[in-house]
């Protein structure tokens, strides 16, 4: 298919991550009008004529989640109804995806009920990266490629770290993306095993692995809260470790997580764009940002016109 066939449309939720996929995939970005009613209702209008185009919609459902989310189904309404041939949603951050299963009675799978929305509004494809739940492609009756975001900041980490480096899982559910780093960039592993004896004490950290004396890189999808990550990196400097730095897909940085930043003994997080990271954010938490517009505007080239993303998804 012609490249002249594709319509690449940005929401609002990251427009600057939009214009670098744009300049990468040297697509035009659509004209789209998106404001707001003085109540909040949200209201979408598509500048030029998208009949029979191949739609590719841009739009994170980072914070503020609802309202983002919101956007994209209309954004997806509305370009179905102006007669696209195809609408591809490239979520890079795709919220709700940590309520990917019962964990208490009378609770809900919300990641299930937005993958129904989606479908509900009109989406036949998707594009994700680092899915907190690798399951919530199954959600979907769709083809979905969820790309690896950690690829495009392994040279970063291997520039800033020694020959003795160990990647960290802080957690047992990481134990599987950790090692899967840790090969990519030839490190050994360790494990975080946490622990609370009891409700309401302070859980105890195991470091199951040897990081006395090594630099460690803990690898994870997210920091939201920063909790977890800068506990474990004070349980890696007690150990004997000799600089602990971090690397996560998502940067959602809500709540108290520039606070813990600040004062941990973390000594750089690295974070690839698929939130929006503000400068202030960048000089507090000591937060270093990777553009995934590369691998995102490749995928969408590549979807286009039918060519194979496998090689996109690196050695795992």
């Amino acid at each position: 298919m012609p490249i002249e066939s594709i319509c690449l449309i940005p929401g609002t939720a990251n427009i600057p991550l939009a214009e670098k996929i744009s300049k990468a995939a040297r697509i035009r970005l659509g004209e789209v009008t998106v404001r707001r009613f003085s109540d909040g209702e949200i209201f979408v209008q598509i500048e030029e004529n998208v009949r029979a185009a191949h739609a590719f919609v841009l739009q994170p459902t980072c914070p503020p989640v609802n309202d983002n989310l919101m956007e994209l189904l209309i954004l997806m309404d509305a370009l179905k109804r102006a007669s696209v041939a195809s609408i591809t949603a490239v979520v890079p951050y795709y919220g709700y995806a940590r309520q990917d299963r019962k964990v208490a009675p009378r609770t809900p799978i919300s990641a299930k009920l937005v993958a129904d929305l989606l479908q509900a509004a009109g989406v036949t494809r998707m594009v994700a990266l680092d899915l907190h739940a690798g399951q919530i492609q199954g959600y979907f009756d769709v083809p979905f490629d969820n790309l690896y975001g950690l690829n495009v900041i392994t040279r970063q980490v291997e520039a800033q770290l020694s020959k003795d480096v160990v990647v960290v899982s802080p957690d047992a559910g990481g134990v599987l993306r950790a090692r899967a780093f840790a090969k990519r960039i030839h490190a050994n592993l360790a494990i975080i095993d946490k622990r609370r004896p009891k409700p309401n004490e302070s859980a105890v950290m195991n470091i199951i692995g040897e990081v006395r004396g090594c630099d460690c890189v803990i690898v994870d999808d997210m920091v939201d809260t920063a909790g977890t990550l800068t506990r474990s990196a004070l349980a890696l400097k007690e150990a004997g470790a000799n600089r602990v730095i971090a690397a996560a897909t998502h940067g959602v940085l809500s709540g108290p997580a520039m606070e813990r930043l600040e004062s941990s003994t973390l000594e750089k997080l690295i974070v690839t764009d698929t939130i929006p990271v503000s400068d202030e954010m960048k000089k507090r938490g000591r937060v270093e940002v990777v553009s995934c517009a590369p691998l995102l505007g490749e995928a969408i080239k590549r979807i286009h016109t039918g060519d194979s993303v496998s090689g996109l998804f690196g050695e795992q």
